[in-house]
């Protein structure tokens, strides 16, 4: 993850490009044609990183001299395993984490709140033990 911050007018210069779908202060989101334009140009024209975000009208000191070479091996990684698709459906940073719990009946949820109060006064008698233990 790259520490830059865009400032305003640079968010500002990059929106003017077409080849930008988002922008915020952090991070810039490639069009998907860009994307599969940049693939083709790496891969079949041997154009180095650099040479195909400059073409695109990117400054590469505004956006980092890294970034093309880090874009376009994850973008080939993804269109290795899963093609031109894979491309226009990057989630970079989505569907990690634990899953969200579904319940099917009342009864389940009951349960399980049941089980998540039984948890926490049990947590909460632990810390009132620990409070008092140190008091002495």
């Amino acid at each position: 993850m790259s520490k830059r911050i865009f400032t305003q007018e640079q968010i500002h210069q990059l929106f003017k490009n077409v080849n930008v779908a988002k922008c915020s202060e952090k991070s810039i989101t490639y069009g998907k044609d860009f994307k599969k334009r940049a693939i083709k140009q790496y891969n079949e024209e041997g154009l180095t990183s650099g040479e195909i975000f400059r073409l695109a009208g990117f400054d590469l000191q505004m956006i980092g001299r890294k970034t093309p070479k880090e874009c376009l091996g994850r973008w080939n990684r993804i269109y290795q395993a899963q093609g031109s698709t894979g491309l226009s459906a990057e989630t970079r940073g989505r569907g990690g984490g634990r899953p969200k719990i579904n319940y099917q009946t009342d009864k389940e949820k009951i349960k399980y709140l049941e089980t998540q109060v039984a948890y926490l006064k049990s947590e909460n008698d632990f810390l009132a033990k620990l409070r008092a233990s140190k008091k002495r």
